[in-house]
């Protein structure tokens, strides 16, 4: 590689905050190594290490940094950097105490991290010991308190900063209009609007310039304070307010009763966004003129203006005033055709409007449905809101509220939500007792929950395929055959989710013969037809079973399409059997299905690596990147 190639390569990590530059970066480096010049100009190891620093892989920057035989301050200044992006706070703070010369550059990288993260009282100790302060290092600080909740600090800090900067400059300040609007927050957050006058009048004489946001946060201090003459003298100087601008004097305006003049400044823009439409309705709100505001909204609906969840919250709360269930059923609906209706806040307020509206059973049932379309951590949240507002809730609502918690699953905040149920008196209702089955199975005590079966009333199917599907899924496969043969002996007619819990119970446990057999009787004696759920369980059944022929027969003889998930299946029984000409095939079937199933690509590629062929391999991965295909990443839930 010869040099003007060398630092061609070099110059593509001048973009490492790109989301796919991380692989190419390794690439770029594994290139260098094999090359043998990583280390021949001290600029491609520093820009290597740029481009892991900035792309958060901390590890990777700090192994090359050990292997670097020579660094200069911005080797050192860019792990550094690194440190303080990742918000690692022991390694930032011991890297910075061993680096051998400390530069303004590496104080301002240092306090900036530590203020990000809420160490402020680190932050401001070092800021104490900088042999010179600079304006970034003093703007940091009073930026970092401002942030983190604590503006009288930020205030104290401007106050030193005045004095250090008129000391240093003969009474010529250069002021950063980015400060000043921190400042001018924290004057906002304390109310104290005579110290906001001050600084904006020392703006005025020392001409500083206006940008829209040091407009807009003086127009917000000035409207939160009720200083609406103020407001009014900063708005008629105002070349063009922008729209955050005007909603804080509308806001101002609402603030004080005037809404009025609120209109009128509303009526300044001949086509108003969300922001002001929002400041309009939630003014009439506020002042208990909730016909108003609903007027607004209509208005707001025929321009065509899509409303957000501050727009619902607030025309929700106008309902509530109101007592119309008739609007709450239909701005539920239109929360729901615009996506927002799980929101926490927007589904709080309706909860809150249905009850006010005396629609106790319309609050419960908005409530069950969140828990049945997978919004469980938002059920759950919503659930701490009812329980806050004294609503009553039924036995279908705190089942639903205890499935939420089997989904997640939170043993102790089910066994809590089970406690609320004792307290009303419905603790060995069915319904409660066969969804604190499927909690406690879901949580991984089984025994728990077949001790609840013993002990309830089985009226139906329901209660006996909780526990099936218990035993299923947690690979009880010869005690849930057991107990499907307890239910027929009572006379329990199985369902189509009762055969689904025993193939279930089959597929994880390995019992082929007992699967083949009930699949069979499920059709002919029980008069079932299959569903998709059942042919899955049988093909995943198969798969893990190396039955690899039988399972490609079942899909093609069934009545269903085949989904990415059966196909998934056969491939890692494929994988399993070594088998590398089927893997190709039916991963080829998966892509046609699913074109962004990176699963799928991964596996192929292991198939190909396992078995030798690098070159196959690399390629699979090389399509991976052409096609823009990223792995998915595992998750798991964790309650701290």
């Amino acid at each position: 590689m010869d040099f003007q190639d060398l630092h061609s390569c070099a110059r593509l990590t001048q973009f490492p905050e790109h989301p796919q530059f991380h692989s190419t970066g390794k690439q770029l480096h594994l290139l260098f190594l094999k090359s043998g010049v990583l280390f021949s100009t001290l600029s491609i190891a520093n820009r290597l290490l740029q481009m892991y620093a900035r792309c958060g892989r901390v590890d990777h920057a700090r192994r090359l940094f050990d292997e670097m035989p020579q660094r200069n301050c911005f080797t050192w200044n860019t792990l550094l950097e690194g440190y303080a992006r990742s918000g690692h706070r022991n390694g930032l703070l011991n890297f910075f105490y061993s680096m051998p010369h400390k530069n303004e550059f590496s104080w301002n990288v240092v306090l900036s991290g530590l203020a990000r993260g809420g160490e402020l009282d680190t932050a401001q100790r070092l800021f104490n010991e900088m042999p010179s302060k600079n304006g970034i290092a003093w703007n940091t600080m009073i930026h970092g308190y401002a942030r983190n909740g604590e503006p009288g600090m930020a205030l104290v800090l401007f106050k030193d900063f005045i004095k250090s900067e008129m000391n240093e400059s003969g009474g010529i300040l250069r002021w950063d209009p980015f400060v000043l609007a921190t400042v001018v927050g924290a004057c906002t957050e304390l109310g104290g609007v005579e110290l906001g006058k001050q600084v904006h009048a020392r703006m005025i004489l020392d001409d500083v310039e206006f940008d829209l946001v040091l407009g807009s946060s003086l127009m917000n201090m000035y409207g939160k304070c009720g200083d609406l003459d103020s407001a009014s003298r900063l708005f008629n100087v105002m070349e063009d307010p922008d729209d955050y601008t005007l909603s804080s004097l509308i806001s101002g305006y609402a603030n004080c009763c005037r809404m009025g003049d609120a209109g009128r400044i509303f009526r300044l823009k001949s086509n108003p966004c969300v922001v002001l439409w929002n400041s309009m309705i939630s003014g009439y709100v506020a002042n208990d003129d909730p016909v108003e505001a609903l007027i607004y909204f209509v208005s707001m609906h025929k321009k065509g203006v899509l409303g957000d969840y501050s727009t619902f919250s607030s025309v929700l709360s106008a309902c509530s005033t109101t007592g119309t269930r008739k609007n709450c059923i239909q701005l539920h609906a239109h929360a729901y055709k615009l996506g927002i209706f799980h929101d926490l806040v927007v589904a709080s307020a309706l909860i809150d409007a249905y009850a006010k509206c005396g629609s106790h059973i319309d609050a419960c049932n908005l409530f069950v449905g969140l828990v049945q379309n997978g919004y469980s951590v938002e059920a759950l949240e919503l659930f701490c809101t009812m329980n806050k507002i004294n609503l009553s809730m039924d036995k279908f609502s705190l089942a639903s509220a205890i499935s939420a918690c089997a989904s997640i699953p939170s043993l102790e905040l089910g066994e809590q939500i089970f406690a609320r149920a004792t307290v009303i008196g419905v603790d060995f209702d069915q319904v409660i007792a066969t969804s604190l089955i499927d909690f406690y199975c879901k949580c991984g005590f089984v025994e728990v929950g077949r001790k609840l079966f013993n002990q309830m009333m089985k009226f139906d199917e329901v209660s006996w395929n909780s526990m099936l599907m218990g035993y299923a899924t947690n690979g009880y496969g010869i005690e849930a055959l057991a107990l499907f043969d307890e239910m027929r002996n009572e006379g329990v007619i199985p369902t189509e989710v009762t055969f689904t819990a025993v193939l279930s119970a089959c597929d994880h446990c390995g019992l082929v013969e007992e699967g083949k057999n009930w699949f069979y009787l499920m059709k002919h004696d029980y008069h079932i037809d299959p569903g998709i759920e059942h042919y899955s369980c049988m093909i995943d059944l198969f798969a893990r079973a190396g039955c690899l022929q039988e399972a490609i027969d079942l899909i093609d003889e069934m009545p269903h399409q085949a989904d990415a998930g059966m196909w998934s299946a056969i491939l890692r029984g494929c994988i399993e059997q070594g088998d590398k000409s089927l893997s190709t095939n039916v991963a080829k079937r998966i892509i046609e299905l699913d074109p962004q199933n990176s699963g799928a690509l991964v596996q192929l590629s292991g198939v190909m690596a396992s078995s030798g062929d690098w070159k196959q391999s690399a390629l699979v991965r090389e399509l991976m990147r052409d096609m823009k295909i990223q792995k998915s990443p595992g998750r798991s839930w964790c309650s701290l």
